[in-house]
C-alpha cells in the first residue's frame, strides 16, 4: 500500500518554516515544500493533522506528548560517515594533537563534538586520539574527553550504543581501522570496542541554548551544520563557541564552511592550512 505525500498550502507551508527556524534555527527555502510533506507524513498520518498550520497549533499548545522533539528529529538531518572529508582528521592527528601534548604539554585535552549524529565524528575522533597514542607513548597524561552534542535523541540513543549496520561501517572507515576498533556481531553487525567508546560522552543540546554547562574545550568540532542555519544564528553560534575555546585552541569547520567576514573584528582566529577549515584562537 503507497501513501501520498501531504498537500499544504502556502500559509500551511510558512507557519513550519517559522517555527523550524525558531525551534532548533534551521532556515528552509522556498522551495522544500517536497521535503517537508514527506517529512511530515507518518507524524501527521499518526494524529491525524489535516495541514501543517493543525501540527504547528498543537506544538504551540504543547498538548501532544513530545511531538514537537518528533518533528524536529524528522527534520534535522543525519547524514554522516567515519572520518568525513579525511584532512580535518588527519590535521588532528598530525598538527593539532602534537601542538597541544607534545610542545605544550597540556595535561589533557576537553573535545566537543556539536550536532554529532549517530556518533561516527566522535568515534573517529577517539580513533584518531588511539592512532596518535601508538606513535607518541606517554604523550597523554590523562584521558581526553570527548563531549559530543546532538538536538535528536533519537540518534544519540543509538550513538550510545555504539553498534552499526555493515552498511554504516562501510562509509568512510578503512578495512585495517575496522577491523582494529570493532568487534562482529551477529547479524552483520559491528561493535566499537570499549577503549574508543569510553571516552565520548553524548548530552542533548539545542545550539540555540546556553553553552556555559559544557565548559571549555581544546578543540571544538562544528562540521557540516552551520550551513543549515541563518547568517545572523551561525554568527551568534560561532561567537559563543570561540568564548568556550580555551586560549590557543582550535575550531573545526565543514569542508565548505569558514567563518563569516562579518565576525572579523569581534574576534581574531588563524587558519591553520589553506586546505582545511580548521581555525586557531
Amino acid at each position: 500500500m503507497t501513501h501520498e505525500s501531504p498537500q499544504f498550502s502556502d500559509a500551511d507551508y510558512q507557519a513550519f518554516r517559522t517555527f523550524l527556524s525558531q525551534a532548533c534555527g534551521i532556515v528552509l527555502g522556498e522551495n522544500k515544500q517536497y521535503l517537508v510533506a514527506n517529512r511530515m507524513r507518518r507524524i501527521m498520518e499518526q494524529h491525524g493533522f489535516a495541514n501543517l498550520t493543525s501540527l504547528v497549533s498543537r506544538i504551540h499548545q504543547g498538548t501532544v506528548p513530545h511531538l514537537k522533539e518528533a518533528v524536529i528529529d524528522a527534520m534535522t538531518t543525519n547524514e554522516t560517515f567515519w572520518f568525513r572529508d579525511i584532512a580535518p582528521f588527519d590535521t588532528l592527528r598530525d598538527v593539532i594533537l602534537p601542538r597541544l601534548l607534545l610542545e605544550e604539554k597540556r595535561p589533557s585535552l576537553r573535545i566537543w563534538s556539536a550536532a554529532c549524529s549517530s556518533g561516527q565524528e566522535p568515534y573517529s575522533i577517539s580513533m584518531i586520539i588511539d592512532e596518535f597514542k601508538a606513535r607518541n607513548p606517554g604523550a597523554l597524561m590523562r584521558e581526553p574527553e570527548i563531549i559530543a552534542t546532538d538536538i535528536s535523541m533519537t540518534v544519540l540513543n543509538s550513538a550510545r550504543l555504539a553498534e552499526y549496520d555493515g552498511l554504516s561501517v562501510s562509509r568512510g572507515l578503512s578495512e585495517a581501522r575496522r577491523r582494529q576498533f570493532f568487534d562482529e556481531l551477529a547479524g552483520g553487525r559491528y561493535k566499537l570496542k570499549d577503549s574508543i567508546r569510553q571516552r565520548v560522552s553524548f548530552k542533548q543540546l539545542n545550539l540555540q541554548d546556553n553553552y556555559a554547562g559544557l565548559g571549555r574545550f581544546d578543540i571544538i568540532f562544528c562540521r557540516n551544520v552551520l550551513i543549515y542555519f541563518a547568517a545572523d544564528f551561525k554568527a551568534d553560534i560561532l561567537r559563543r563557541m570561540h568564548g568556550s575555546l580555551n586560549p590557543n585552541s582550535y575550531l573545526m569547520l565543514g569542508a565548505s564552511e569558514s567563518l563569516p567576514g562579518a565576525l572579523n573584528g569581534l574576534y581574531t582566529m588563524e587558519r591553520v592550512s589553506t586546505n582545511t577549515s580548521v581555525y586557531r584562537s
